[in-house]
């Protein structure tokens, strides 16, 4: 008896989990394994807004974000096969976790929360210390962390006006 020849996805994979987990990195290489296309949730948001995440969420707001994301991701479950990786949020909108389990092979690329946010920190760490100011907040309240910012301002603006050469 001879086997046939397994002929592949037939509905696309997507990729969840946490904000840096590695979902686009690891979604590239399964999409060329594959022989599928590869697309990134963030990048084709993006692209359909002509603005990036930030810049979304700053000027519309997360909610008006989360619809986008959902019209970009029911736009390419309606498609071939492709590998997906979603943005970290994207599972929470109960519209769009539906969809995804209704029409694709959702795939948790589960990691260490605290793992995660070491390797970020441990490469973003020495880019942020390039700040003038650094303040140390998480123990305390917004207002707080408020408080110690508009202090170590005042202290940075001192500072600079006592190192600047008079015009």
């Amino acid at each position: 008896m001879r086997r046939r020849a397994n002929p592949g996805p037939t509905r696309t994979i997507a990729l969840v989990g946490l904000m840096g987990v590695g979902k686009s990195s690891v979604g590239r290489r399964l999409a060329n394994r594959l022989r599928l296309p590869f697309a990134d949730g963030d990048v084709e948001i993006e692209a359909a807004a002509g603005m990036t995440v930030s810049e979304i969420f700053a000027a519309l707001g997360e909610a008006e974000f989360r619809a986008g994301e959902a019209r970009v991701i029911r736009r390419l479950l309606e498609g071939p096969p492709i590998v997906l990786a979603t943005g970290g949020g994207a599972m929470m909108n109960p519209e769009t976790r539906a969809l995804l389990k209704a029409k694709a092979d959702t795939v948790w690329l589960r990691a260490d929360p605290l793992e995660v946010l070491t390797t970020l920190a441990q490469a973003r760490y020495p880019i942020y210390g390039e700040a003038d100011v650094a303040v140390d907040v998480g123990q305390g309240s917004h207002g707080q962390a408020v408080d110690a910012i508009h202090k170590n301002l005042r202290r940075h603006w001192r500072q600079r006006r006592r190192t600047e050469i008079p015009q």
